[in-house]
């Protein structure tokens, strides 16, 4: 068994591939409105914790649009970078803007799952990067394709993590002040029955006046 120990804000860059609304259109795996929630959530959570962020898009003036104007609101200060492969990896720009974040530990995300979220993972554990997977911030065109996809990657040796797995073990401690609220104000919004819990929590301990 490979020992990963728990991942840290300074060992960890996020790639976002391709969260494009055209791409969005064709996925069937995963219902849209919370795959949409999910890729919000773990961009927020990349900011949260000043992670470097890799962005990129495909064919965002023919077919797949530009990036979602959400993520265009959560990333603002991310500017995306437009290739033609289908593997990011094989991009020289995009390439370079992950490598050059220096960073050991890749966390992706992004669409499609068949390929342009399998490629550079592949590609990237080739290169002896540990990778990571936010599997339900990825989605494919059939659910078939896109489980099919994620065993192969994970067999290659990707990590799979959700986007609430990866904010908990980045913030580990809610005493963590630094990151408190940044962190709790993205699983209220975004994590369903956990951020209505801590909604209710914090009523309890100090009610509305």
């Amino acid at each position: 068994m490979v020992d990963i120990p728990l991942l840290s804000p300074a060992d960890c860059a996020l790639v976002l591939v391709d969260p494009q609304a055209g791409l969005a259109f064709a996925a069937g795996s995963a219902d849209r409105q919370a795959l949409r929630s999910n890729l919000i959530a773990l961009a927020k959570t990349a900011v949260a914790f000043s992670l470097p962020v890799i962005v990129s898009t495909s064919a965002s003036k023919v077919y797949s649009g530009p990036l979602m104007p959400p993520l265009r609101s959560a990333l603002k200060d991310v500017a995306p970078i437009e290739r033609r492969n289908m593997n990011l990896w094989e991009d020289e720009a995009a390439r370079a803007a992950v490598t050059g974040a220096g960073k050991k530990v890749l966390v992706f995300a992004g669409l499609l799952t068949e390929a342009c979220v399998s490629f550079p993972v592949l590609s990237a554990l080739a290169d002896g990067y540990k990778v990571f997977v936010a599997s339900d911030a990825c989605a494919g065109m059939t659910v078939a394709s896109h489980d099919a996809a994620l065993r192969r990657m994970e067999a290659a040796g990707a990590t799979m993590t959700s986007w609430l797995q990866f904010l908990l073990e980045l913030q580990r401690d809610w005493t963590r002040h630094e990151t408190y609220e940044a962190a709790r104000a993205i699983v209220v919004e975004h994590g369903g029955g956990y951020g209505i819990g801590l909604d209710y929590a914090r009523d309890m301990i100090k009610p509305p006046q």
